[in-house]
């Protein structure tokens, strides 16, 4: 039997995530994305179907290497205008009990120190169950906007990054003891200060000496999901991602890289079935597949191929406006997304890519397949897709919103319930034991963050001594 698979339901606070043209759809509500009651009501939806989580990207630039402008994107809402993806989590969190909230920030961006309370505030608010969508962002109009002439390097980006994985290890994991908060009224002793450490910290980017500002939260650190596809990006991913989000156009195409991610985490000493796949994907279903074929074909009718080309000139770099809908596209390397390219080329070499069916794979989804078809069909696909390539899990992008996960929800969860594929209840209350099993709140112990905890009393056993994790739904 396929293992337990967990479903991350993929949105953001904009209109027109991955579906570009299709807020012009009469049941699309995305642009009620400035609602917070769309947030509730999304995230009741959400732990009522037993997802894991909901994974909210983020952006903070414009999509402007289509026909040379941001008006293609501005005039298509494609991920423009954009909210901040952190505000709404307090109130999902208050109106749920175990969904997790995967939040999109871009280390490139952030401050360590600032951005390591805004996740601890964030993990005590809600109990244990943040996620942390490490991003090093790939837009140059946001680098523009962000006080540099353009983007770092892509490698570079990710030097950025690891320095950046460092200096929040040493505040989540180290600077505060367990025990350290005593809360102590007799003696009028909240914290021991002798159980608080500076994490000094002194490197080629970032310069922190002070202690974290957060005493310790459920999680410590949040779960952390990772998307890198670049050699560079793989190998970060298989160094510090509890989660990895990926992208193929088929099992048989993505199974190799994730094989490669899995060896590598292990060559860097982690155990490579703690690490859950998440692989991109859209369902479009109803009661049949006759129902279900009806209902993705008038989708189709309200996509964008200007839109689509927009999206995919900011993930990948390349303005595809000068060539001929029907021109073939070889591989081309760019600063930008580069799975974004490779998924459409070096991937995929047995099929032919052109514009225009870039635009058509892109228009409802984005990057990941479409599966169309009753709860059955599409429950027979998804194990397909972990038995041949080994995910443990999809992040589901809509066609339209709250519809594609009411749809999911309605008719797709309660069968693959039927076939034990997606559990009937939570196991712990926090996020990383959705992944782990109950107990294990916090990172393993050949996790890299662990290096930085102190040093436990002889004899004391830890919560985390023991557990594999790499077999807990």
């Amino acid at each position: 039997m396929s293992k337990r698979i967990h479903l991350n339901a993929f949105d953001m606070t904009c209109v027109g995530h991955q579906s570009p043209g299709l807020w012009r759809h009469p049941d699309d509500q995305s642009h009620r994305y400035k609602d917070l009651d769309y947030w509730t009501e999304l995230a009741k939806l959400l732990e009522r179907g037993g997802f894991t989580s909901l994974f909210i990207a983020d952006v903070v630039g414009v999509y402007d290497v289509f026909r040379g402008g941001p008006e293609p994107a501005i005039l298509d809402a494609a991920q423009i205008p954009v909210n901040d993806p952190l505000l709404a989590v307090s109130a999902m969190a208050a109106v749920t009990d175990h969904l997790g909230f995967g939040i999109t920030v871009s280390s490139t961006y952030e401050k360590p120190y600032k951005f390591a309370r805004t996740l601890s505030t964030l993990d005590h608010l809600t109990k244990g169950r943040i996620a942390w969508n490490i991003v090093t962002s790939y837009l140059d109009s946001a680098a523009r906007n962000l006080g540099l002439d353009t983007q770092i390097p892509h490698d570079e980006r990710y030097e950025v990054g690891s320095e950046f994985m460092e200096v929040v290890y040493k505040l989540w994991e180290s600077s505060w003891e367990d025990g350290a908060v005593l809360r102590d009224r007799k003696r009028g002793v909240f914290t021991d200060p002798a159980k608080v450490h500076p994490i000094e910290h002194k490197g080629r980017y970032f310069s922190v000496p002070g202690i974290h500002l957060s005493e310790p939260s459920p999680q410590r650190t949040p779960v952390l999901f990772q998307a890198g596809a670049s050699p560079r990006g793989r190998r970060f991913a298989a160094t510090h991602a509890e989660g990895i989000f990926t992208t193929g156009t088929r099992p048989e195409v993505l199974a190799p890289s994730i094989r490669q991610t899995r060896a590598l985490a292990e060559e860097l000493g982690r155990d490579p079935a703690s690490i859950k796949f998440f692989s991109l994907l859209t369902v479009v279903t109803a009661a049949t597949d006759e129902e279900a074929r009806a209902k993705y074909e008038d989708y189709l009718r309200y996509a964008s191929y200007e839109g689509a080309l927009a999206l995919y000139g900011g993930w990948s770099g390349l303005d595809l406006s000068g060539f001929e809908p029907d021109t073939p596209l070889r591989y081309i390397e760019t600063e930008a997304v580069r799975s974004a390219v490779e998924a459409f080329s070096t991937a995929d070499p047995g099929r032919e890519w052109t514009p225009r069916e870039i635009a058509r794979w892109v228009s409802v989804g984005g990057m990941g397949p479409v599966v169309v078809g009753s709860p059955a069909t599409v429950a027979d696909e998804l194990q397909r897709w972990v038995d041949e390539a080994d995910v443990d899990g999809f992040n589901l992008a809509y066609a339209i919103t709250p519809g594609t996960f009411v749809d999911i929800v309605d008719h797709l969860v309660p069968e693959l319930r039927r076939r034990g594929l997606v559990a009937d209840s939570y196991p712990g209350t926090t996020l990383r034991e959705t992944f782990y099993g109950a107990g294990q709140q916090r990172l393993r112990d050949d996790h890299p963050a662990a290096r930085y905890r102190p040093p436990r009393p002889a004899g004391e056993r830890s919560e985390r001594d023991g557990r594999s994790g790499g077999t807990a739904s």
